[in-house]
């Protein structure tokens, strides 16, 4: 297949177009492994990548898509052989690196992840690096003290994007039982009570009018996906040696807080990064989302074609996108 189908973002002088348009081999970046892509899904991160000054992409032309799944076409690096299901999130991909909006992709061995038996192709992307990143911060928080309290207070925000929602979905199935959900969509409520939220709580109603160093503790371990004034708000409310894992900042990178919380009551601020995570890790945390976070028949999924994924960045960007998005490469 010399010619194939993918969506590619370029600048020209200082305007930023993209279109879904016919690739090439030659315009694939370099690596070790082609790939024939079966899914992709769609990120904040790659609405991002579309948008002028979006500071995801810097050197055009560039096909967008973090993540991937698919099935091994040839490969130079002996770990890997042809006809062998496999998939990437991170690293360079679809950043300096083209990605997975691609019906073929070329990328490093050094990135790839062998499919776990329990999942399929699908499955995979359903989780991509929302998933991924979910599972991340799961596993922090329960390394941190939320594995022996099920009946933690446990907050997640942007509740009713990929992270929050499948992160929602992951700590119902392990069995913890005070889930809140924090999203400004009122068209989310029943979605997220469906999917293992006992509570949904209203952006506008929980941020109060001025941040406080210290406030009334109201919750003992967050999930937060947005950052900004929202992390500054539940710094304030962590209860005593309570922990937040902190992996997005769509609300902003300025964080309004003072040492009080962390020196007297003893709170962690966990960071969570999804993008160049060790391979032992990784791969622990995928066999994790093919077993006890496997979460994959997620309520909050719509599988489009390549040729839909415009309206779905566009979506991202406004802030009017719920749940996850995969592509079916055809």
């Amino acid at each position: 297949m010399d010619m194939f189908w993918g969506f590619r973002v370029k600048k020209e002088a200082e305007t930023i177009t993209s279109a879904v348009e016919k690739i090439a081999l030659t315009d694939l970046s370099e690596g070790e492994v082609l790939v024939k892509v079966a899914y992709s899904s769609v990120n904040y991160k790659d609405s991002l990548a579309v948008k002028e000054n979006g500071g995801v992409i810097r050197d055009y032309p560039m096909i967008p898509g973090i993540d991937l799944s698919g099935t091994i076409l040839s490969s130079q690096d002996e770990r890997f052989k042809e006809g062998q299901n496999v998939l990437v999130t991170g690293y360079g991909l679809g950043v300096t690196h083209t990605g997975g909006f691609s019906e073929i992709a070329r990328v490093s061995g050094d990135w790839i992840v062998p499919l776990p038996n329990e999942l399929s192709l699908k499955d995979a992307m359903i989780f991509g690096t929302a998933g991924f990143t979910a599972a991340l911060s799961v596993q922090a928080l329960e390394n941190n003290g939320l594995a022996q309290n099920k009946e933690a207070k446990i907050l997640v925000t942007g509740a009713s994007g990929g992270v929050g929602s499948l992160a929602i979905a992951m700590l119902k199935q392990l069995g913890y039982k005070n889930i809140v959900a924090l999203s400004r969509k009122k068209a989310a409520i029943a979605p997220l009570k469906k999917i293992g939220a006992s509570e949904v709580l209203l952006l506008e109603e929980f941020m109060p009018e001025k941040i406080k160093p210290l406030a009334r503790q109201t919750v003992d371990f967050v999930i937060d996906t947005v950052g900004g004034e929202v992390t500054s708000v539940l710094l304030a409310q962590l209860s005593y040696g309570g922990s937040i894992a902190i992996c997005g900042n769509a609300a902003g990178i300025k964080l309004n807080t003072t040492v009080l919380p962390f020196i007297l009551r003893g709170t962690n601020l966990l960071g969570i990064d999804s993008v160049n995570v060790p391979m032992p890790q990784r791969l622990a945390i995928w066999q994790r989302l093919a077993t006890d976070l496997n979460v994959s028949h997620h309520e909050l999924v719509n599988e489009i074609t390549i040729d839909e994924l415009p309206q779905t960045l566009e979506q991202l960007q406004a802030g009017t996108h719920s749940g996850r998005t995969i592509i079916k490469m055809n």
